[in-house]
């Protein structure tokens, strides 16, 4: 049996420059517009359909934007998708749009506490100031 030799640095690229990337992803948008426009259901923007659309996988996406000379496109395509999530929020049956913003867009719940306007501390911190505040007494 002959053994496979593996390319050096991993799979050749599908899309060699920018220019051949922001292309499809361009078409991607535009197959979707025209989707919603001919259909009453319409389909949102999805980093998913986007990988489906240059075929390949989310993960090569992920991967396409950690390159410098696919970063601009990718990270460009990726706000446009969150945009119409975002939009959407003003909407009945959030719950999906919400968990695909935490987690593929880095938003998070954010509690704010006040408390008299003294320092609230936790943990390992609470116990080291406990113990200084009764070491100085």
């Amino acid at each position: 049996m002959q053994e496979v030799k593996k390319h050096p640095g991993g799979r050749p690229l599908k899309y060699k420059t920018n220019q051949e990337l922001q292309d499809a992803v361009d078409a991607y948008f535009l197959s979707i517009d025209q989707y919603n426009d001919e259909h009453e259901a319409h389909k949102p923007y999805t980093v998913a359909g986007l990988a489906l659309h240059l075929d390949v996988d989310t993960d090569t996406v992920r991967n396409y934007e950690k390159r410098d000379e696919f970063f601009g496109t990718i990270k460009k395509a990726k706000q446009k998708i969150e945009e119409q999530l975002e939009t959407k929020l003003h909407g009945a049956n959030v719950a999906g749009i919400i968990f695909n913003l935490k987690n593929n867009y880095g938003w998070k719940d954010r509690q704010d506490i006040t408390t008299d306007n003294k320092p609230v501390t936790f943990g390992l911190v609470q116990d080291v100031a406990e113990k200084y505040a009764t070491d100085t007494e």
